[in-house]
This record gives C-alpha cells, sequence and structure tokens, in this order.
C-alpha cells in the first residue's frame, strides 16, 4: 500500500498562474489639471496645490513605467494602491469626461493583460484602476483585489464606450476564483508537510479542485472563452481534475483504516477515471510538469486500487457501489479573499480636499440634508419602538416575574445599590463590632480624666503636708487656689463623659430593638431575602408549563427584534458614511433632482424593514398582554406582588433604620477621639504645672532650712519672688523684679536662681473645644433623644471650656509677703527636715531651674 506521503500533487504540481501588470500609454495629468483649478478657482489656489498636482504627476510617473527586476513585488503593489487612492480624490475633484465643460483633454488608454496587442481608451477615469492589485505576491490579497474590481469597478469600466475584456465581471470573477485555488493549493501543501490526517488532507484538497472547477466553468463560457490562450484553459482543467483525484486517494486512505473496502474501492475508481478523461479532453498546451505528476497520482491509485479489489474478493466480498450513488467528497475553505475596502479608502486622502466647486458644494449640501431627514426619522422611530417596548414590559411586571418563577428574583436597581453600601460598611453585623468601638474610647477617655485627677490630687496632698509641717513658714499659695479653672474644666469633661454614655447606651438598646429588623440587610445576595414565585398547589389541566413556554418565547421574539432594530440603526449609519455622490455631482449633466431620487432611493428598502419591525413589534406587544394575563391568573401574581412590595419596603425600613444607628455611632466616635484631644491636652498642662510646682517645693525647702540654721543675712540686692498666676491662664509678659520690691530681701545664689514660677503652654483650639461656644452644647436638664437627631445637634456633648477669669497676680512680684530668696552660699543642714514626698528626680540639677529649656 502507498503511504500518504508518497508521490502526489502536492510534490509536483506546485505550477501557478500570474497576471502580469496591464500596461499603459504615457499621460500628462498634471497641465489638465491644473489648467482646470486655475479657470475655475484662480491662480492662487492652483500654486497652494501645487504638492498635490505634483505627488499625482509622479504616481503617474512611476506607473507608466512599469515594474523592474529591482522593485520588490509589496512595493509595486504598495504603488498600485497609492494611485488607485489619488485616482479617487481626482475624480470627487475633476469632472473628465468628453462634456465641453469638463476635463476633456485627457484620455486614459490601458493594454489588456492577456492580450497585450489590445487595447482600450476611454476619457474616464474608472478604466486606470483595474490593474492595481496584480503585483500582489499573495494570492489572497489578489484574490481580495479581484473581487473589490468586480464589486466597485468592472460595472463602472464598462458603461464607457470602450473596455476590454480583463477588466470585464466576467473575467475579474474567474481571476477571483482562481487566485483562491491557488492560495488554498498553497495551504494543502503545507497540509500534507505537517502529516495531518487522510481525512484532513482530502477536505482541503477537495476545496481546491471545487475552487479550479468554478473558474473553469468561466473559462468555457464567451466572452472568456474566446479570450484566453489554450494553455490557460488546459492548466486549469487539468489542475481541476488533478486534486479531485487528490482528494479520492487521501479520503480512500482514511476508508482502508475503516476497513470500508466498498467505498474505497469506488473513491479510488473514480479518481482514476477523472484524470484519464482530463487528460483525453484537455487541449495542448499543458506544462510537461502537470502531466508528470497526474500519471504518477494515477500510477498510485491503480495499485491502492489493484490490492483493494484484491482484499475485497478474498476478504470482505462487499458489493462495490457506482459512483453516481456516492455522495460528495467534503470539502473544507481555508482561504477568503482579503477585505480591501479599508486598503483603499480614499476618504482620509488629503488630495485636493479643498477643492470643490459652488454648484456642487450646494447641491451636495441638499442632498446631505436630504439624508440626514431621512436618517433623523427613522432613528426616532427605532427609539420609540424600543422605548415603547421597554414601559408595556414594565407595566407587565416581564420579565422579573418570569425569573421570581425561576428562583431569580430582582431588586430595582436602587435598592439594590443601597443594600450593598451597606453590606460593604460591614451590615447589621458589624454594628456591635463599632458598639465595642464606643466602649473602649469611653473607657479611655475616663483612664485619661483619672490619671489627670491623681496628679494634681497628689501635689495638692503634698502641699497640704508641708504646710502642716513648717506652719507659717510655708508661705506658697494653696494648690486649690491655683487648680480651680482644671479642675473645673475636668468636673465638665467628667459630666459629658456620662451624658455621653447614656447616649450610647441608647443606641445599644436601639440595636437590640431593631436586630430583628435589619437582619434582612445580611442576607447575601440579597434577592435570597425576597419570596419566590410557586406554582399553583392544585392545578384542573396541569397547563403552567405551556402558559410559562408560550411566554417565554413571546419575550425570545421581543428580544429578537430588539437586537434587529440595533443593527437597523447601524445599518443607517454605515449607509450614510458611505454615501458620497460627489463625483456623480461632478460630472452631472443633467438634473439634480433626478439624481437625488435615485440616490435617495437606496434607503427604501432599509426604511421598509423598520417599518415592518415596528409594526411586528407592536403586534407581538399585544400577544404578549394576552398571554401575560393568562400567567397572572394561573400563577396568582397579585399576591406575589405584593408579598414582593411587602419585602422591599422592609429592606427600606431596614436601611433607613442602619443609616441612624450608623449616623448616631459616627457621631459618638468623632466625640470621643475629639475629647481624648482635649483631655490628653489638660493633662500636659497640670502635669506641667505638677512638675513647676515640685520644683519650686524643694528649692523652698532647702531656704527654709538654712533660716532654721541661722545661716542667712541680709543682701542689699533684690532677689526674685515666686508668682503663681491661676493654672490654665494664658502667659503674661514678666515685669523687673526690681521694680517691685519696696525692701531689700536675702541675695540668692548667682548659681542657683530661682525656678519660674509654672506657666501652661499656649495651645492651640482643639476643634469642637473653642473659647466660642460649641456646636454641641446643650442645657444639662435636656436629654437628647437616641435617634432621629437633628442635623445641627448631636447625641454626644461636647467638652466644655469657659472664658477664664483674668490673672491678677503679675510677673516679677513676690507671690505672697514675707518670702525672701535663699541665703547667698548658704549650704542646707543634713536632717533638720524631711525630704520632699516624692522621689522622681526633676530633670534639672536642683541648682538649675531648666524646665524651660526644652
Amino acid at each position: 500500500m502507498a503511504s500518504p506521503s508518497s508521490s502526489t500533487a502536492a510534490a509536483t504540481t506546485n505550477i501557478m498562474l500570474a497576471i502580469y501588470e496591464k500596461r499603459t500609454n504615457s499621460l500628462d495629468l498634471y497641465r489638465p489639471l491644473r489648467n482646470y483649478i486655475v479657470i475655475n478657482y484662480g491662480e492662487r489656489e492652483a500654486q497652494n496645490l501645487e504638492d498635490d498636482l505634483q505627488t499625482l504627476k509622479e504616481l503617474r510617473t512611476d506607473i507608466e513605467r512599469g515594474p523592474t527586476p529591482a522593485d520588490s513585488l509589496p512595493a509595486r503593489r504598495d504603488l498600485l494602491q497609492k494611485y488607485y487612492r489619488a485616482l479617487c480624490a481626482v475624480e470627487s475633484r475633476f469632472p473628465i469626461s468628453p462634456d465641453k465643460d469638463h476635463i476633456n483633454t485627457v484620455t486614459f488608454t490601458w493594454f489588456d493583460a492577456f492580450k497585450n496587442k489590445q487595447k482600450a481608451a476611454q476619457q474616464n477615469i474608472h478604466l486606470g484602476v483595474d490593474g492595481r492589485k496584480q503585483a500582489s505576491h499573495a494570492f489572497i490579497a489578489a484574490a481580495g483585489a479581484f473581487a473589490f474590481l468586480r464589486d466597485n469597478v468592472a460595472m463602472k469600466a464598462s458603461m464607457g464606450s470602450s473596455a476590454s475584456v480583463d477588466v470585464s465581471v466576467e473575467c475579474v470573477g474567474m481571476l477571483e476564483r482562481l487566485m483562491l485555488a491557488q492560495a488554498q493549493e498553497c495551504v494543502f501543501e503545507n497540509t500534507i508537510a505537517k502529516g495531518n490526517t487522510p481525512g484532513v488532507c482530502a477536505k482541503i484538497s477537495r476545496q481546491v479542485g471545487l475552487y479550479y472547477e468554478e473558474g473553469l466553468a468561466a473559462l468555457n463560457v464567451a466572452p472568456l472563452n474566446q479570450h484566453f490562450d489554450k494553455n490557460w484553459l488546459a492548466h486549469v482543467q487539468l489542475k481541476a481534475a488533478l486534486f479531485y483525484a487528490e482528494a479520492c486517494y487521501r479520503y480512500s486512505l482514511e476508508l482502508h483504516e475503516k476497513e470500508e473496502i466498498a467505498e474505497e474501492i469506488a473513491r479510488l475508481k473514480s479518481g482514476v477515471a477523472a484524470l484519464t478523461e482530463a487528460k483525453k479532453s484537455c487541449p495542448r498546451g499543458a506544462a510537461q510538469q502537470l502531466l508528470d505528476a497526474m500519471t504518477k497520482l494515477e500510477s498510485t491509485l491503480n495499485r491502492n486500487l489493484e490490492r483493494a479489489v484484491k482484499e475485497n474478493e478474498r476478504v470482505y466480498l462487499m458489493r462495490v457501489p457506482t459512483a453516481s450513488s456516492l455522495p460528495p467528497l467534503p470539502a473544507f475553505s481555508l482561504v477568503k479573499p482579503m477585505p480591501m475596502n479599508e486598503v483603499l479608502d480614499a476618504s482620509k486622502e488629503k488630495m485636493f480636499v479643498r477643492l470643490v466647486p459652488d454648484s456642487s458644494a450646494k447641491s451636495l449640501s441638499r442632498y446631505t440634508e436630504m439624508v440626514d431627514d431621512i436618517i433623523r426619522m427613522q432613528a426616532e422611530k427605532l427609539q420609540q419602538a424600543s422605548e415603547l417596548a421597554r414601559v408595556r414590559l414594565k407595566e407587565m411586571d416581564l420579565p422579573d416575574s418570569i425569573l421570581a418563577l425561576e428562583g431569580n428574583s430582582t431588586l430595582p436597581t436602587d435598592l439594590k445599590e443601597d443594600v450593598e453600601a451597606v453590606q460593604v460598611c460591614g451590615g447589621p453585623a458589624g454594628l456591635e463590632g463599632e458598639l465595642q468601638q464606643l466602649k473602649d474610647l469611653r473607657r479611655v477617655d475616663q483612664e485619661l480624666l483619672v490619671q489627670t485627677e491623681e496628679l494634681l490630687q497628689k501635689e495638692a496632698t503634698e502641699d497640704a503636708q508641708f504646710r502642716s509641717q513648717f506652719g507659717t513658714r510655708w508661705t506658697r499659695p494653696q494648690s486649690s487656689t491655683l487648680t480651680k479653672n482644671l479642675l473645673d474644666r475636668l468636673n465638665r469633661f467628667a459630666a459629658n463623659l456620662k451624658q455621653a454614655a447614656e447616649s450610647d447606651g441608647r443606641i445599644e438598646r436601639s440595636v437590640r430593638d431593631h436586630s430583628a429588623l435589619m437582619s434582612i440587610l445580611d442576607h447575601r445576595p440579597i434577592e435570597s431575602a425576597l419570596p419566590s414565585l410557586s406554582r399553583p398547589i392544585m392545578s384542573l389541566d396541569a397547563n403552567e408549563d405551556a402558559v410559562v413556554g408560550a411566554l417565554k418565547q413571546s419575550l425570545r421574539q421581543l428580544e429578537t427584534l430588539g437586537a434587529q432594530r440595533a443593527g437597523l440603526e447601524d445599518m443607517l449609519k454605515e449607509m450614510k458614511r458611505k454615501d458620497d455622490i460627489l463625483p456623480k455631482l461632478m460630472t452631472l449633466t443633467g438634473s439634480h433632482e433626478d439624481l437625488y431620487r435615485k440616490e435617495i432611493a437606496k434607503y427604501d428598502h432599509i426604511c421598509q424593514e423598520i417599518a415592518q419591525n415596528v409594526e411586528g413589534q407592536e403586534q407581538l406587544l399585544m400577544h404578549i398582554q394576552v398571554q401575560n394575563d393568562n400567567f397572572a391568573a394561573v400563577f396568582n401574581l397579585e399576591d406575589f406582588k405584593a408579598s414582593r412590595e411587602k419585602s422591599y419596603k422592609q429592606i427600606e425600613a431596614a436601611i433607613a433604620k442602619y443609616r441612624e444607628i450608623k449616623e448616631n455611632i459616627n457621631e459618638g466616635l468623632k466625640f470621643y477621639v475629639t475629647l481624648q484631644d482635649a483631655i490628653t491636652n489638660i493633662k500636659q498642662q497640670c502635669s506641667d504645672f505638677v512638675m513647676t510646682r515640685n520644683i519650686q517645693c524643694r528649692e523652698m525647702i532647702e531656704d527654709v532650712q538654712r533660716h532654721i540654721a541661722g545661716l542667712s543675712f541680709q543682701d542689699n540686692k533684690s532677689t526674685g519672688g515666686y508668682s503663681y498666676p491661676a493654672a490654665g491662664q494664658a502667659h503674661q509678659t514678666p515685669r523687673p523684679n526690681s521694680q517691685q520690691h519696696t525692701e531689700p530681701v536675702h541675695v540668692s545664689n548667682p548659681s542657683h536662681p530661682p525656678t519660674p514660677p509654672y506657666q501652661p503652654q499656649q495651645q492651640p483650639t482643639m476643634a469642637g473645644y473653642a473659647q466660642s461656644p460649641s456646636p454641641y452644647v446643650s442645657p444639662p436638664q435636656q436629654v437628647p433623644p437616641p435617634y432621629h437627631v437633628p442635623a445641627s445637634g448631636s447625641p454626644y456633648p461636647p467638652p466644655q471650656h469657659q472664658q477664664q477669669p483674668p490673672v491678677t497676680l503679675e510677673y516679677g512680684q513676690p507671690a505672697y509677703p514675707g518670702w525672701r530668696g535663699p541665703y547667698y552660699n548658704a549650704a542646707p543642714q543634713p536632717g533638720s527636715m524631711p525630704r520632699p514626698p516624692y522621689t522622681v528626680q526633676p530633670p534639672y540639677p536642683p541648682n538649675q531651674s531648666g524646665y524651660y529649656r526644652q
């Protein structure tokens, strides 16, 4: 048995037909076009368009020169495409025809691509575009070029007085099939090289033969049967037979693997018969290489046929079917013409874009208005039809009721978005965590208050202890007179915390009381909380499925009509985009109105389709209304709607209550954070006050000890006293002590200057704690409700600040009468007085009052 890769058509028949580029005569486009511009637009416009005219002249020169060995095929192809686009730009701006008012001195002459002695000449630009694609190196691109010629150019060229056969519709159609055949043949060769299965190779080979058969059919009828050389006909006929036989051979290999011997024999006989008939009827002139390939394939087919016949006679004993009874061989195409519309689209070309005659521009504007009116009216019909369908379906609660029956209930879009926003924030289940945050922040604020009060109480206790110990010698002001303002503020903060705790309690009770209401928001997805439409428990005729099925079918038909409307609207826009009648207006010699009517008629068929679509939808909606009424009666739709609306309202109420509680909690969180900043601020002030009092206490103890030891003496130099402004007051500028003392005082040790009195640091005003009235302050006797708080109110009282009384003492004056500074160089007597009741050392040595040197 011959192997699949043995000598076949793929190995020896890669002989392809080429279509050479058409030749043309020399033609001067530059001078006639420039003269036309000067006459109709003026010399200045001609100068402005000089670059475009030169570009067109160079393109024409390159085309006339023809291909040379130095030119690459892609470069030549690009040149032809560029020249075509330039001609399209010329066509839309310059009227070229024999008419006396047009450019009538330009005649395009092109020679037939297959009969070089035959030529055609026309005073028409359409004849010069047919050969521009023949230089393409890819058969698919060539097929696309010939398809473009057939659809866009061939009819225009045939309208002239002179035209060659090679640009006729029949010829370019045949060449398109021929190029596709040769492209598919290349695919077949690649398939064989890759080692694909015989079945796949058979399908591809059969399609090659079909393309050649289509080309052969066109070559055998007029006008092509008398135009092409016999060797063209012989080549295409042999290729068609060869690839049919190749498909039979490949298909027989697959049949042999399946042990379908009878059909294998019939296929092999059919392939041999096709080769034999082709060689008998084929005209002379075919390539010898192609004939050798056919002989080799025929030998392979006969060898496999002889083997299969012997196997059938000895083993299978199957009846062999006739060739006429066999089904057609399967075929599969892997090629198609390359779309050339975008490649050859000249609408983006900038050549002569400014050159439009006034009369043509006015006529074009008039036609454009007519087209716009049609587009606008039809688009409005389509939009109204779509809106009508949407409203009618909403009135019938479709398709929501069908979805509910299938367990796919839906929420209104705005309500679903609200639920998703709640769930993103944690939902009702997340409120417990936020309540715990409130408790934690309240506890921290309470602890800060206690710590601050303990600082002041400790300092007051120490001061009272020394006052009791030293009696009248302990002459500094009592702590209670200095800390009154601080204690008042702390008391107000404590009252605020107590009131806030009550608000927290109301929020916690609200969460507990409404947890059942808000629990619906924890369903994920939220649609699972909605009721479903159930089938009736009892049914007399059990036609529920039929009712639902008919309604679904009608809804699908309605959806199809909507999709058709979208396609019709796109089709309208595309038709308008491609609708360019400027070239026709440029060459028109008759009535513009006649041209308008003819061109506008292009839109009649799509207008009819739109009318049919709208009418069909109206009838379908009436039918759906009847079906939906039946559906509602069978499934008790009214009760379901009532239950669904109840669920919607429950969800809305749960969202409203959640938002209310959430806002109260957020207000509480902001209150505690702001209050914590305020308490931290006053705690720092109290710490500074206590530290300064402790340093001054140490210095006073040392001075009292010196007095008791009798080591003090009078000094003529004045000494600085201590000034104790009320804690929490603003810093005041000190005045020199020398101007305030009226009697001599003891001289202090220069190395041990007295400690300056405590002054609280200037603090920036905190939000909610400014000296101006706070927006959160409410009368103590009024208890705010836990919910429905006004926009300007809050369930939490703000920490209160009141205006402090002015300071009466001044820096540099003695804080109390009779105070004298320590004796100069007097050393303390150990053991004479007890040490202060604190053990923490000050931040600076006792002899250096450096607290404010930070």
